[in-house]
């Protein structure tokens, strides 16, 4: 249904802000709205970003999604003959039908709008589009037959079904898997680049930095596919979910398996208990997947910024491009910050529409009918995160000496390999190994230690050659454990 505003009532002379005093009058100023100029970001300084999400989710596509439902539920009952005197169309016809859907473009949109502004109902506007075009068809006698038996909202899930499944298929998890893309390549390329780790902003057990980046990718990858195996739910029976209308029509039908047939044509899964909606639980289920999947990637660009912070990562310049109106020499992390934002926007759209539409006050309520037209938003906030990340990787050149020299600055790291060792040496019986982690402790804690500073305790503990041997020619560098092996997890 369309949604109605009250227009507010102009601010009085008395409640204007004070203006300057000027002689003559003020100009007129031009007209933004009467421009055609977009209210929100999305649909302008970014709409090149989320421009495909157009063809699944505007409300253009809404109504081309509602016209493809409505065709396909008039060539079905016809093919199957569920009413008496009807017959399979022919296959012209069939085409004629279809052609209703792929030829809607800009005049069919201005049209429905048109018949809408009559009906001041979406789904009827939908309905009478489709019934101007039978009698070329030579099909006017079965004007009757469009949208029969059908309340609005078995028209309306079905199409947001199809739109959803759509959006998602061919735009959101092809962004996802290209952005997820860029930190795979990442991670195998810096398989073995030996990083230092810090656990509470404090230097811990080193790492690698492919290592770090798989582990983003190997967590981001349940996530997809979670989203990959989501069903897509649809229902088509009547007002309340009874099919009262239907038998009312026609008794001897086998409605519930005309109902199934006809929502699995259309590549959904039938659900077959509902009020007047669908219950809209698939939705909430997709939305809480894909903010969880928003929410590892905002973490790894918060990683990443702090890692770009530090050194660790160099920014390649784009030609051209000013990283500070005043400070010259800047280059800023700004893709990843744009995707954190963008994200929590997702994110903030996403669990609302999770929250709000899985209620529906008894048969029927319309807070599903405003929410779900920010589906896309929702997703566009993502896929313009997605598409930041993936350009902000592409800057991206590893600072291999800063990491370098961030591990050979941080010795007191292999204080957890050398009391380890004590202990195995201890359980094996050799002598001396008290108190292992009190000693590396009064050594390490508080205190820098460098390689040489490291080996002398070392060679006065009192250990088994082999062993010793193997802490004496340790590095943090070289102290990464299984992290190159475990980067090619992912």
């Amino acid at each position: 249904m369309p949604e109605s505003s009250t227009p507010q009532p102009s601010a009085s002379p008395a409640a204007s802000p004070a203006s300057p005093n000027t002689e003559g009058p003020t100009p007129a100023r031009q007209s933004l709205a009467d421009a055609g100029i977009p209210l929100g970001p999305l649909d302008g300084r970014y709409r090149s970003a989320v421009a495909p999400l157009t063809e699944h989710l505007s409300e253009a596509a809404l109504n081309r999604n509602r016209l493809h439902v409505e065709v396909e539920w008039f060539i079905h009952l016809a093919h199957h003959e569920v009413l008496p005197g009807l017959h399979p169309l022919t296959e012209d016809q069939e085409k004629g039908l279809r052609a209703i859907v792929t030829d809607f473009g800009a005049e069919g949109v201005a049209e429905l709008a048109a018949i809408e502004k009559e009906t001041v109902h979406d789904v009827k506007a939908v309905e009478y589009y489709i019934g101007r075009r039978l009698p070329a068809l030579q099909l006017e006698r079965l004007t009757p037959l469009v949208h029969f038996a059908c309340t609005s909202e078995d028209i309306n899930n079905l199409s947001y079904a199809v739109g959803v499944r759509d959006a998602i298929s061919e735009v959101w998890l092809p962004a996802a898997r290209a952005a997820v893309g860029t930190l795979r390549d990442m991670a195998e390329t810096a398989a073995a680049t030996p990083m230092l780790s810090r656990t509470h902003g404090q230097p811990a057990t080193p790492t690698t930095l492919g290592k770090e980046m798989a582990v983003f990718v190997h967590r981001l990858d349940r996530q997809l596919k979670r989203i990959e195996q989501q069903e897509y739910l649809g229902k088509i029976n009547g007002a309340t979910g009874t099919y009262a209308a239907h038998l009312s029509a026609v008794p001897g039908a086998n409605w519930p398996k005309v109902a199934r047939t006809f929502v699995e044509h259309l590549g959904l899964t039938w659900n077959p208990l509902t009020t007047q909606i669908e219950s809209h639980d698939w939705q909430a289920e997709l939305y809480a997947d894909i903010a969880r999947f928003n929410r590892i990637l905002h973490g790894f660009c918060v990683d990443v910024w702090s890692y770009i912070s530090i050194g660790y990562f160099a920014q390649i310049p784009v030609a051209g491009a000013t990283g500070s109106s005043t400070m010259p020499h800047k280059v800023n992390p700004i893709r990843f910050e744009n995707a954190e934002s963008n994200l929590e926007l997702s994110n903030a759209l996403l669990d609302s529409l999770s929250a709000t539409l899985v209620e529906s006050r008894w048969q029927r309520d319309l807070t599903d009918s405003t929410s779900q037209r920010n589906i896309g938003n929702a997703l566009g906030h993502s896929v313009l995160a997605l598409s930041n990340v993936a350009k902000g990787m592409g800057q991206l050149k590893v600072a291999d000496a800063v990491l370098a020299e961030d591990l050979d600055h941080n010795w007191e790291v292999l204080g957890e390999a050398v009391q380890t060792v004590m202990r195995a040496q201890a359980i094996a019986g050799v002598e001396g190994m008290d108190n292992p982690y009190e000693r590396l402790k009064e050594l390490t804690r508080g205190h820098r230690v460098d390689g040489e500073r490291m080996r002398e305790f070392v060679q006065g503990l009192g250990l088994e050659p082999d062993a010793e041997a193997r802490l004496i020619a340790l590095t943090p560098a070289s102290y990464i454990g299984l992290a190159e092996e475990l980067a090619h997890l992912h």
